[in-house]
């Protein structure tokens, strides 16, 4: 995972910053490690969701401002669009002018999101095209040795977790700070496979069954 982050640093494709890979040893003769949630096997390691991949969040170009919305083409996503699978349609559309001047960003195809406000909260989706999303919703990309689906059906199980941790009243959200805080158990990338191979054979099992 290091050497690959540092060969996209020195491409460009990744700031200085995100070359810092936190992971959490848990061996008996280490001096160093965080409380990890459970025990894992010694070929895993424990490491946070934030060093795994580049993490955005989305922004609302202001209404007032008709340029924004009119003669738009760039995709849009409102949480409401999540589907916990891939995004094959998004509705709404921005211009190339907002793009340029408001602090919206265009998240690559493949991208994993996640929803943070409301009952949306821990909804998922995976870009089949490149789109923009708004403040309400999170995406992960250039993701680092690990199979997107391994990301993607994890952040699926944590789901009743992130909205344990959800705060704020009429509308409880999580931020993007704890996403990237929360630890992932990370196994090597074969293993991420045959563990993402099992969880579709059991889910085709059961909808054979409905």
């Amino acid at each position: 995972m290091r050497a690959e982050k540092q060969k996209l640093f020195e491409e460009g494709k990744i700031k200085k910053k995100d070359l810092e890979i936190p992971i959490v040893s848990q061996g008996d003769d280490n001096s160093y490690y965080e409380e990890v949630p459970y025990k894992i096997p010694e070929n895993w390691e424990w490491v946070k969701l934030g060093s795994i991949g580049i993490w955005n969040s989305g922004a609302t170009p202001p209404k007032a401002n008709c340029s924004y919305y009119s003669s738009a083409t760039i995709p849009w996503l409102l949480t409401g669009d999540l589907t916990d699978s891939y995004i094959t349609n998004i509705p709404n559309k921005i211009s190339e002018l907002a793009l340029k001047e408001t602090s919206v960003k265009v998240n690559p195809t493949g991208s994993i999101l996640i929803a943070m406000y409301g009952a949306t909260v821990g909804k998922l989706g995976i870009l089949t095209f490149p789109a923009t999303t708004n403040q309400a919703c999170c995406a992960c990309s250039k993701l680092f040795q690990i199979e997107k689906l391994y990301l993607f059906y994890f952040l699926m199980a944590e789901r009743n977790n992130f909205k344990f941790r959800a705060e704020g009243g009429a509308q409880p959200n999580i931020s993007k700070n704890k996403i990237i805080n929360t630890f992932i158990p990370l196994p090597p990338l074969p293993e991420q496979s045959r563990i993402v191979d099992k969880i579709e054979e059991s889910f085709a099992i059961i909808d054979a069954l409905i």
